[in-house]
């Protein structure tokens, strides 16, 4: 068995070593194509491009359809080995970006980097779990099942993705979240989780001359709120607020009679998001202007990826298979942004974060993926799948 497994280790290393240039075709189809998260039909594409590529290789998927979003797609190869617990790959189809942006800006290479909306965030690592997948179907070696989730809403909080990545998390044995790496050796152990909060203020309209003492300014109440929920960060412990969006007012002439903003939470464990959070109604519930009222709504909401001894243990199993391919420097990190691998943490799964090719500069103009992590990445996820242990 030990020999089997060897043998599959190196021909699914060797087989990967040959496919950059198949890597890099894939991933300027993806790129190329239109996939916001609000997009369905565009996410869905992107989806029925994945979709092509496994059934080339043999490899049937599966499609959890969604009304409004992206449809969530999965697919397992080596079903006939060990555990029947599969290991688990995660990824996401949606990007940031505004309808017609690859056709404005499309994928590109300039030296050692490739540009282009999601290139990095997180379109390349889709492009490697497909060639893991490939990869373990035709020389097998895997200890169990290994699946590949591809949700289309990650960026919008997962509305529809959430339960189907819980679903699949807590079946699975371990949980391999394909986001951007972080550096040649690094990946994610802890992440912050995040709320995304939508608030709407009523006040009185009035003339800003006539009637100016009769009006409630909503804008007013606004400029109050907003200072009060600024007081509620306490970067030190992880805790931050944002509001990053705000309107309200009809003319320059008249007192507001509404105002709205929205509010980014971030924080570190579920009981700072349960104080925070209460906090924030009891803003919300006070009225700084007399006879202003407010109402809030969560229209987001990411679970953290807290750091577990689990994951902890699973991270040295991946940094163990980047080490045995030649890269020494590796490290465990956290990071402040939210990602699927929460939900899959909470679950119960073990779960690292970022084991993607590496890029930077996501969400931006200037997004890029150095293109020789491809394979390498790769290969390192193909390792650790491999070399987990059998039965558990």
């Amino acid at each position: 068995m030990a020999a089997d497994r060897n043998s599959s280790e190196q021909k699914i290393l060797d087989w990967l070593g040959t496919q950059h240039g198949a890597m890099l075709a894939l991933l300027e189809t993806l790129v190329n194509t239109d996939s916001g998260s609000y997009d369905k039909p565009g996410v869905d594409a992107v989806g029925g491009h994945i979709r092509s590529f496994l059934l080339g290789h043999g490899i049937a998927s599966e499609v959890t359809p969604d009304v409004q979003f992206g449809d969530a797609i999965s697919a397992t190869v080596g079903r006939g080995g060990g555990s029947n617990r599969p290991i688990l790959l995660m990824g996401h189809r949606d990007t940031v970006f505004p309808k017609g942006e690859p056709t404005r800006r499309p994928f590109k290479v300039e030296g050692d980097r490739a540009y282009g909306p999601g290139v990095a965030d997180m379109k390349a690592g889709l492009v490697m779990n497909c060639f893991v997948l490939a990869a373990i179907q035709q020389f097998g070696g895997a200890p169990a099942p290994v699946m590949a989730l591809f949700t289309g809403d990650e960026e919008i909080g997962s509305p529809f993705s959430r339960k189907v990545i819980e679903a699949h998390a807590r079946a699975a044995r371990v949980c391999f979240n394909s986001e951007p790496g972080r550096g040649r050796g690094a990946a994610v152990t802890g992440r912050k989780g995040g709320v995304f909060m939508r608030f709407e203020i009523t006040g009185k309209a009035a003339h800003s001359g006539a009637n100016f003492e009769v009006g409630i300014s909503a804008i007013n109440e606004l400029a109050h709120k907003i200072l009060a929920l600024s007081a509620l960060s306490d970067p030190k412990n992880g805790i931050t607020l944002n509001v990053g969006v705000v309107s309200g007012g009809q003319t320059v002439n008249t007192v507001a009679p509404w105002a709205k903003g929205e509010v980014d939470l971030r924080f570190i464990t579920p009981d700072q998001r349960n104080d925070t959070f209460a906090k924030i109604e009891a803003i919300m519930a006070k009225s700084f202007v007399p006879g202003t009222s407010a109402r809030l709504e969560i229209t987001g909401e990411f679970l953290p990826l807290v750091e577990t001894d689990e994951g902890k243990a699973l991270y040295e199993h991946y940094a163990a298979s980047l080490k045995a391919l030649g890269v020494t420097d590796t490290s465990a990190l956290f990071t402040g942004g939210c990602a699927d691998s929460g939900f899959a943490s909470a679950a119960g799964t073990p779960t690292i974060c970022a084991v993607g090719p590496v890029g930077g500069r996501a969400h931006s103009p200037d997004e890029y993926l150095e293109i020789d992590t491809l394979v390498p990445r790769a290969k390192a996820l193909a390792l650790a799948v491999l070399r987990l242990s059998a039965g558990n």
